[in-house]
């Protein structure tokens, strides 16, 4: 049952389970207050740097060392970058696309099982906004979240996408590997050895942000930096993904590239390198238009990890700038707030 009362959209959307879909379905003709950014937390469109642009990196020859160098100086510069011939089946990629609209066209009586109130493990939950219950303002976007290192769980993943899932972390899996390897080499590091460290735990999104009244008074997701080692991102061809550039106010768009794979350095990476590889700053744009996906896989420590900067890579006498803690300290104080940009980081900062 649709809300009667403006105060009800938060009921409607967070506690009956409808999301920003439910609410889309009913086309608003305005956007309802509980999503309305303040200005500060608004994507400014005058800031857009419409001539620059994150680097394109061929994969299809990852042996040549000018590969790995473009690898490494993106992750210092940048912390996003796309990758294209990358040998993930585009059939694979489709297939996750077509699985994630699948899900969440679902009837709300059958999405609402993998609510965390209501689904029978944690490893699979269904959420609105990003944390709705410490949301002032709802950011306009609904995802399902899968912890895939959990195999136990895999008995109660969605049908509508389990399969389509479960083939796009195994294929991608490969790939993230290779990245990471040269991102290790970048700092003289052995991956076989961090392995574990790295991405001992892989957890994998299906974002779903509706037509939105009112775009530009809302936000699709704040702006943020991922907590993970590396994110590797699918998105559709909507766009509304941008990255803020370093050391600026200013933002750049990561355009749709047919094929391509959106990659991006988390927190935990750059904290393990002291710094040199950066995480970015990042956000999505609400659209008024078209209903927009993104297939996120994110590469993390496992939970019981201590991270800290490698040994390796301040053995030169490099002095550290962030503290050894415990992953799961580190991820728990990145769930207890909004997005806030990349405040997260002084958590683990000396």
């Amino acid at each position: 049952m649709a809300p009667t009362f403006t105060n009800d959209y938060r009921h409607f959307a967070v506690t009956k389970g409808h999301g920003t879909k439910g609410l889309s379905d009913l086309q608003l003709d305005s956007l309802p207050e509980q999503y309305i950014q303040p200005v500060e937390e608004r994507l400014d469109m005058t800031k857009v740097l419409k001539e620059e642009s994150i680097p394109v990196i061929d994969m299809s020859n990852l042996d040549d060392p000018n590969v790995a160098d473009q690898i490494v100086a993106a992750a210092e510069k940048w912390g996003f970058f796309q990758i294209v011939n990358h040998g993930v089946p585009v059939e694979v990629l489709e297939n996750v696309q077509e699985a994630t609209r699948r899900f969440f066209a679902l009837p709300v009586e059958e999405k609402i099982m993998f609510t965390q109130e209501k689904s029978p493990t944690n490893s699979v939950r269904l959420t609105t906004s990003f944390l709705p219950k410490v949301d002032k303002v709802l950011e306009w976007k609904d995802y399902l979240s899968i912890l895939v290192s959990d195999e136990k769980s895999f008995e109660f993943w969605p049908s509508a996408c389990k399969n389509e899932v479960m083939e796009y972390v195994e294929k991608s899996k490969l790939v993230m590997k290779r990245l990471l390897k040269a991102l290790m080499q970048g700092l003289n590091v052995d991956m076989e050895s961090k392995e574990s460290l790295i991405m001992g735990s892989t957890r994998n999104n299906l974002n779903y942000y509706p037509v939105c009244p009112n775009p530009e008074l809302a936000i699709g997701v704040g702006r943020h930096s991922d907590v993970s080692s590396l994110t590797f991102l699918l998105q559709d061809n909507v766009g509304g993904l941008f990255i803020r550039k370093m050391e600026t106010d200013t933002w750049i768009s990561v355009p749709p590239i047919t094929g391509a794979i959106v990659i991006n350095i988390g927190d935990a990476l750059q904290i393990l390198s002291n710094g040199k590889y950066k995480s970015a700053e990042h956000c999505v744009a609400a659209n008024g238009s078209n209903n927009r996906i993104s297939v996120p896989i994110f590469a993390n420590p496992r939970p019981d990890e201590i991270i800290g900067p490698l040994s390796e890579v301040l053995k030169n006498g490099e002095k550290p700038i962030y503290k050894h803690v415990l992953y799961s300290d580190y991820v728990k104080h990145f769930y207890r707030k909004s997005h806030d940009g990349k405040n997260t980081l002084d958590f683990a900062k000396i």
